[in-house]
C-alpha cells in the first residue's frame, strides 16, 4: 500500500468518526425568560386562585428539538399549587400538581427546579424545595412540544388550589434546544470531505 493510500484510509477513518460523534444537526441551546414578581394568587388579599400568566415573548424561529423548564417560587405550601406550560400554538401540559387525598405533605419553595424528560426522577417523587431536575408529573412530557416553533407568547399558569397560603413566582425560563447544526461540526465534517477528496487516487 503506497503512502496516497495509507493517507486516504487515515483521513477516511477520521471523516467517519468525526460524523458519527458530532451529529451534524446536535442543535443549539438558547434561553430565554428570567425573573418575574408576580404574587400566587395573583388577586390581592386572596388565598386561592389563579396567578396572572407568565409570559414569556419569542420573536425567534426555531423548532424545538428539546425543552427543558426552570422555576423559582416562593410559596408557604407547594403543595397547594398546580403548574402548567402552554405554547404558542396552544399546546398545554401539567408540569406539576398533587391529589389532596394521598398525597399531602408540607414544605415550602421551588428552588431553581428545572423540569426535564430526560430527568432520573419524577417530580411526584422529588422533595421539596425541589433543586435539581425532575421529570414532569405523569403521564406529561415535555416532548409534545417537539417539532414546534418557539415563536409567539409561552405561558406560565399557576393555580393555588387551597385556601391560607400565598406567594410569588420569582423566575420562569425555557431552555430550548433547537434543530440548527453546530458550525464547528459542519467545519470538520466539510474539511474531511476535501481531504478525502484530496488524497483521492487520479485516474490515469
Amino acid at each position: 500500500m503506497d503512502a496516497r493510500s495509507t493517507a486516504q484510509r487515515i483521513v477516511s477513518i477520521v471523516t467517519i468518526l468525526l460524523t458519527v460523534s458530532c451529529p451534524a444537526f446536535a442543535g443549539i441551546i438558547l434561553t430565554y425568560g428570567g425573573n418575574f414578581d408576580l404574587n400566587i394568587p395573583a388577586e390581592p388579599g386572596a388565598t386561592k386562585g389563579w396567578m396572572t400568566d407568565a409570559l414569556i415573548e419569542i420573536t425567534d424561529h426555531h423548532l424545538i428539538r428539546d425543552i427543558d423548564v426552570r422555576i423559582s417560587s416562593t410559596h408557604t405550601s407547594v403543595f397547594d399549587l398546580q403548574l402548567f406550560l402552554q405554547s404558542p400554538a396552544g399546546t398545554r401540559i401539567c408540569l406539576n400538581m398533587y391529589n389532596p387525598f394521598d398525597e399531602f405533605f408540607e414544605g415550602e419553595n421551588y428552588s431553581q427546579t428545572i423540569f426535564d424528560d430526560e430527568a432520573d426522577i419524577s417530580i411526584s417523587l422529588g422533595e421539596v424545595p425541589f433543586t435539581g431536575r425532575f421529570r414532569p408529573r405523569e403521564p406529561y412530557q415535555l416532548s409534545i412540544f417537539d417539532d414546534e416553533d418557539v415563536y409567539g407568547s409561552w405561558r406560565l399558569q399557576i393555580y393555588d388550589a387551597f385556601y391560607y397560603n400565598t406567594g410569588t413566582l420569582d423566575s420562569f425560563e425555557l431552555i430550548i434546544t433547537n434543530y440548527t447544526p453546530e458550525p464547528a461540526t459542519a467545519v470538520l465534517l466539510l474539511l474531511g470531505t476535501c481531504l478525502v477528496a484530496l488524497f483521492r487516487p487520479r485516474r490515469t
